[in-house]
């Protein structure tokens, strides 16, 4: 298969079936992550595999911000409760589940605020592309995987709860596991090239 057709075939695979991932599975996986491009040659990316051991408690403590951030937007109950028991589950029952973070190790330093969030969206450039490099090796081993931004909107409680080393900002997490045999993904649209490309 060529580049080009692995990127048009992979899905988001959200039916996962076990068993986990190897130990070797997870790891090379995470070493193509690592092949992404970064600013000023730096490795501003950090992976950790969350044990099941954690994924309730992460789930409940990315759940409570989000129930308070709904809570502030005006969310009736009902649809709270139905969002966060959907996020629970998938934490909790992905057969693999890793989070990904960005670091500022090797990041230029500015004395200003425009210049110093100039690099560190930098960083978050490199960890999509390190996401993308991840999704498709997952795709081209036959895995399902998908991804959720929800530890971006609680970097703290994440942080809390997983323990994690100082200075790392949890981005996303990656859920990972056999696709599902009766889960069918998302039919893609079409690239609006046209609509999304101008010259000047």
């Amino acid at each position: 298969m060529s580049l080009a057709d692995g990127i048009r075939a992979r899905r988001s695979i959200r039916g996962l079936d076990g068993p986990p991932l190897s130990a070797e599975e997870v790891e090379a996986l995470v070493e193509l992550a690592l092949l992404a491009p970064a600013p000023h040659h730096t490795t501003p990316w950090r992976f950790a595999e969350v044990t099941h051991a954690r994924r309730a408690a992460l789930a409940g403590a990315m759940g409570e911000v989000w129930r308070a951030d709904m809570t502030s937007d005006g969310v009736p109950e009902a649809q709270q409760a139905r969002a966060l028991e959907r996020s629970r589950r998938r934490v909790e029952g992905a057969p693999t589940l890793l989070l990904g973070c960005i670091v500022g190790d090797g990041l230029a330093v500015y004395p200003d605020e425009r210049r110093d969030r100039a690099e560190w969206t930098m960083a978050a450039h490199s960890f999509g592309a390190a996401l993308q490099n991840l999704l498709l090796e997952a795709s081209a081993r036959g895995l399902g995987a998908y991804w959720m931004a929800a530890p971006l909107y609680a970097q703290d409680a994440v942080r809390d709860v997983l323990d994690l080393p100082d200075g790392w900002r949890p981005q996303a997490l990656v859920a990972l596991g056999r696709p599902r045999a009766d889960y069918e993904p998302f039919d893609r649209p079409a690239p609006d090239v046209g609509g999304s490309l101008i010259r000047r």
